[in-house]
């Protein structure tokens, strides 16, 4: 609507028109100060030019009334714009917000080392990430998810170090000497027994075979990680090994020229020249190149592939490391405009009000897939996509079990049931509830409606600003709005039955349809433990 609105005004004046939401919904759905702006251009004060403004859309088909209030245009759309395109939502529902957006985007996000199961933190940027290609690809983006497996350097090696340790701990039963940095967790049992079950007995003593080990091992782990994602509705389009990459080092080296250079037997990019504290080494005094070389490579091979976007989502601890991967974009011939990089902050994990309590399976860390099997996956995906994704997120796992009106996913599932609910103790037919018109309703209908059909300019906005939690937010205020006029509004046995339950349609459709979009099914009925 906001579009169809923008595109209207800005024929007619000529320019770019700024849009607001009036407070008070008896002055309309849309207003615009732009009589302001012509002030000065014209000489004239806002109150007159809002008046002269105003009687030229007499004749509107898109204006059922247009106000000037103290130098601002008030619009109130027609009700049969809003009853034809409600119609239109409701006989096309699979369309509904959906756009033609033409640019090629990648994103990349998640990219945990494959050295044992995500983790709550992971999960943040996990559900960020996914809810954003969900809003992509509805606004008709080209855009693809990408995981970039970091499959090289020392946290690989530890890997198979880890594994050999707990094998020789607890298979061959030897008093073990732990080192301070190691991997924990009930995730190295398996592994251990199907190594033992591939290689031999003899690969959890033969510390030459512990390279060997952690390469075969990580593809294990990438399973274990991919069967948490998919267990909350979250799947890659491709995956990029780290590993496969170093073969093109010499000659992505080469394509950066000036922007590298050798010092002390060390290679560092000039990464200073381009924004950041200090230049950076890439390879080391023996040659072995850093994590910083797989990213430029990764990177180089990015816009090789020719995208119009690039969206990486990282950890807050991240923050530092934009500028030097900028910085070799640049040496590398490419706009590093194109790369944008969102941060993901960190998650504070109660229960009962007192810090979540991590388990001994899950080593030193609180795993994303204890979560899921407390709360279940449309809880977690709910609270991690509810707040900006680089504020600090403290949750209470409790609140996220209660059968009521305090837990948002459920008072949000609970009003799409109310919908059908309503709909099957209905005797009237789909048809004839489709056919009913959804004109002269009173005013608490016609602001539901409104805010029904509101959806389209919440997926646009979520994604342009990055800020996925705008989907959440207008879901739990359509719920509100649905409930109380549940209880306000008589409906089954009223004349007006059938345009009511045609306008609980468009709500349950925008329900379902922003529902989907953060990947959690609308559900059509509540179970007796959660009505």
């Amino acid at each position: 609507m906001k579009q169809r609105v923008s595109a209207l005004l800005r024929e007619k004046f000529g320019r770019e028109v700024v849009l607001e939401k009036p407070r008070d919904r008896s002055f309309g759905h849309f207003a615009t100060p732009i009589a302001f702006s012509l002030a000065k251009e014209l000489k004239q004060s806002p109150i007159k030019i809002a008046d002269e403004l105003a009687s030229s859309f007499e004749d509107s088909d898109v204006f059922g009334k247009v106000d000037s209030v103290k130098g601002y245009l008030n619009f109130r759309l027609s009700e049969d714009f809003l009853s034809e395109y409600g119609a239109w939502a409701l006989q096309n529902p699979g369309e509904f917000a959906k756009g033609e957006k033409k640019e090629k985007i990648l994103l990349e996000f998640v990219s945990a080392n494959p050295t044992g199961p995500l983790h709550i933190g992971h999960a943040r940027g996990a559900v960020y990430g996914d809810t954003l290609y969900r809003l992509a690809k509805h606004l008709g983006y080209d855009i693809t998810a990408e995981y970039y497996v970091n499959d090289a350097g020392n946290q690989i090696d530890l890997l198979g170090l880890s594994i050999q340790l707990y094998g020789r701990e607890n298979i061959l039963k030897e008093s073990v000497e732990y080192p301070q940095s190691y991997y924990r967790g009930e995730y190295l049992s398996p592994l251990a027994q199907e190594a033992v079950e591939k290689f031999g007995i003899e690969i959890l003593s033969d510390a030459s075979r512990q390279k060997e080990l952690a390469i075969w091992a990580k593809d294990g782990v990438m399973e274990i990680i991919k069967r948490d994602l998919g267990a909350t509705n979250i799947f890659f389009d491709t995956f990029v090994y780290e590993s496969s990459l170093y073969d093109d080092w010499e000659r992505v080296m080469a394509k950066m020229g000036e922007g590298i250079y050798k010092k002390d037997d060390k290679i560092f990019i000039a990464s200073s020249q381009k924004g950041d504290d200090a230049d950076r080494v890439v390879v080391r005094e023996d040659g072995r190149p850093t994590y910083l070389a797989g990213d430029i490579v990764y990177h180089n091979q990015k816009f090789e592939r020719g995208y119009d976007h690039y969206i990486n989502i990282w950890g807050a601890d991240h923050h530092g490391y934009i500028p030097r991967v900028k910085a070799a974009v640049e040496f590398l011939g490419y706009d590093s405009s194109k790369l944008e990089v969102q941060l993901s902050q960190m998650v504070s994990l109660l229960k009962n009000g007192e810090p979540y309590k991590m388990s001994k399976r899950a080593g030193n860390v609180i795993l994303m897939s204890d979560i899921v099997e407390e709360i279940g996956s449309d809880a977690l995906r709910f609270i991690f996509a509810s707040k900006k994704s680089d504020t600090a997120l403290e949750f209470d796992l409790a609140e996220f079990k209660k059968q009521d009106s305090s837990n948002p996913i459920f008072y949000i599932q609970y009003a799409h049931a109310r919908i059908k609910t309503l709909l099957s103790k209905s005797d009237l037919s789909e048809e004839e509830i489709m056919a009913a018109t959804l004109k002269n309703l009173d005013e608490a209908a016609d602001i539901l409606m409104f805010d029904a059909l509101l959806l389209p300019e919440i997926v646009e906005d979520a994604f342009a600003s990055r800020q996925v939690q705008k989907l959440p937010e207008y879901l739990k205020s359509l719920a509100a709005s649905l409930h109380k006029f549940y209880y306000d509004c008589r409906i089954i046995g009223t004349e007006d039955e059938a345009k009511l339950l045609k306008l609980l349609m468009l709500v349950g459709l925008s329900l379902k349809t922003g529902l989907s979009l953060m990947g959690i099914a609308a559900k059509d009925y509540m179970s007796k433990e959660e009505e």
